[in-house]
């Protein structure tokens, strides 16, 4: 094909060229009657010459556009019949994102766009058009996942780094039988007082979460990130109708930097001694059972993960880190904080966590171990040590039977949840400095069966149990000195349904059973039927 700059090379001397002759046209037409008689005989000759020229030069671009026209014509039936071979099928998701990034064109601006596109084609085999079509459609298609991809996740920020939003707005409807530590998600139960109904109603959304994610820079080879998340179960304002006014509070917050096999992370986070959970989404300002067998708290920490893959299907990993040494003491103060005991010893608590697993039928077999130290200081020359071990399991029976849980052994570890929230007892008055102490050692766990009838429903059935040593308070502490009832044992079960009708939308029923043994009194009973409507986002 004739080069089209060739083509503009010659309009542009036939625009010269006219443009002389006309000019000296009008020259010949302005000169004196005397100038034009000596000399009209050679220059209408060369004027002739010219012209004739000028006539033959118009020709041979004229045949040379038309030539160049039909091989653009014939260059663009050639594309599209190679992209018509090449063009994958067309799917719903690809038919939006092109739609959304490509604007329409007019046909004659399609024909113009055509024409450029051909004229940046020099003659070449069809292997080199075929490979040059090739990664014009995967940019396309790339382009097109990203734009998609940007449209549902990005969140504006003040850096460059992309954000995303996350959480749950959740409604809990509830109706108590007996009387609990709280109402919407009781953790233990209490005597009902003289005079007052024994069953109780009501509904919530401050179970609601929500969160962001921060997608941060590469790090010495590292993805970092960063994830805040908040619930709205920091209590109530002293207002009409507060109850319906929770306010924010803080639950986990982490920075991570995760490289292939090894990750750091800091920040205030899930106890990762205690990884598993119950399946409830009646419970999420505490994890279901938090008092009752299940280890948990939102602590500050550092901890470094590694991951060994001991065979294609095998992984063993194993943590280690450093939590703020907390006892489960309430604040002295709403606004200043004040060390506890933990704080006090001048040292951290410190954990430890080993887990191999694998898959099976396509769900994870996990087995962990873990360990924890913590030393804390009563003041006044009263030492304690704070340890505990803990196991986890996940465990697939069949296809869609699921066992999993944990189980504790420890002592002085209420800051974990452990004896229902109590790491020491009192054996005097605690308001003399010299009153003895002891740590009051715990032992208990939960155990999870899950089964998934279909892809969008599952039945959970659990069973949780705290067991504080009733005697290491018999014969040492009493109710007067320890400032209230000492919780011997805290039992509970539950059974729930869980219906996702779709990925985002949650609905669920859930029966709780909690009964709590006094060491000192007699026991007492509560029981929840609970309502679930949840949006994930």
């Amino acid at each position: 094909m004739k080069s089209l700059r060739t083509f503009a090379i010659r309009g542009t001397a036939l625009a010269v060229a006219a443009f002389v002759l006309l000019q000296a046209h009008g020259r010949a037409q302005d000169a004196s009657p005397t100038a034009a008689t000596t000399e009209s005989a050679d220059a209408v000759r060369a004027l002739q010459d010219q012209v004739h020229q000028l006539r033959s030069l118009m020709e041979e671009m004229r045949e040379e556009n038309a030539e160049s026209r039909a091989e653009m014509r014939q260059l663009r039936q050639d594309l599209q019949a190679t992209r018509a071979l090449l063009q994958p099928p067309a799917t719903p998701s690809a038919n939006h994102s092109a739609a959304a990034v490509a604007p329409s064109t007019s046909p004659q601006q399609e024909t113009h766009t055509a024409s450029d596109t051909a004229s940046s084609f020099p003659a070449e085999s069809s292997t080199s058009l075929e490979e040059r079509v090739q990664k014009l459609e995967e940019s396309t298609s790339l382009i097109g996942s990203k734009i998609d991809e940007q449209y549902q996740t990005k969140v504006e920020t003040a850096s460059k780094y992309r954000a995303r939003l996350h959480g749950i707005v959740l409604m809990n409807a509830f109706r108590n039988a007996g009387r609990s530590d709280n109402l919407d998600f009781p953790n233990y139960a209490e005597p009902v007082p003289a005079g007052s109904p024994h069953s109780t109603a009501g509904a919530s959304l401050r179970q609601s979460e929500i969160g962001f994610e921060i997608f941060g820079p590469a790090v010495a080879g590292a993805r970092t990130s960063a994830d805040i998340q908040l619930d709205f179960a920091g209590g109530f304002p002293a207002t009409g109708n507060g109850v319906d006014f929770g306010i924010v509070r803080l639950q986990t917050g982490e920075l991570r930097f995760d490289w292939e096999h090894t990750s750091v992370v800091a920040g205030q986070d899930s106890l990762f001694i205690s990884p598993l959970s119950p399946t409830s989404f009646a419970s999420l300002a505490t994890p279901a059972f938090a008092f009752a067998g299940n280890l948990w708290g939102w602590t500050p920490q550092l901890r470094i993960e590694h991951r060994f893959s001991i065979s294609d299907q095998q992984t063993v990993t194993l943590q280690a880190g450093i939590l703020d040494n907390l006892d489960w003491e309430f604040p002295s103060n709403s606004f200043y904080r004040s060390a506890q005991a933990g704080e006090l010893s001048g040292q951290p608590a410190y954990a430890l966590r080993t887990a191999w697993s694998r898959p099976v039928q396509g769900h994870p077999l996990n087995f962990g171990v873990a360990g924890y130290f913590g030393r804390q200081d009563w003041r006044w020359d009263r030492y304690i040590d704070s340890w505990a071990g803990m196991a986890d399991w996940q465990i697939p029976i069949v296809s869609r039977l699921n066992l999993s849980g944990e189980f504790y052994r420890g002592r002085g570890i209420g800051g974990l949840g452990g004896a229902i929230g109590t790491s020491i007892l009192y054996g005097g008055d605690p308001k003399f400095p010299f009153s003895p102490i002891r740590g009051l050692d715990a032992a208990g766990g939960w155990t999870q069966l899950k089964f998934q009838a279909t892809s969008k429903i599952e039945f959970n059935g659990v069973f949780a149990e705290d067991n504080a040593f009733a005697g290491d308070a018999r014969g040492f502490a009493t109710d007067q000195n320890n400032f209230g009832r000492i919780l011997g044992r805290n039992r509970g079960e539950l059974g729930n349904v869980i219906f996702r009708p779709r990925s985002d939308l949650i609905l669920a029923a859930e029966f709780r059973r909690l009964r709590t043994f006094p060491v000192f009194s007699s026991s007492s009973a509560t029981n929840q039927v609970n309502l679930s409507l949840g949006i994930l986002f």
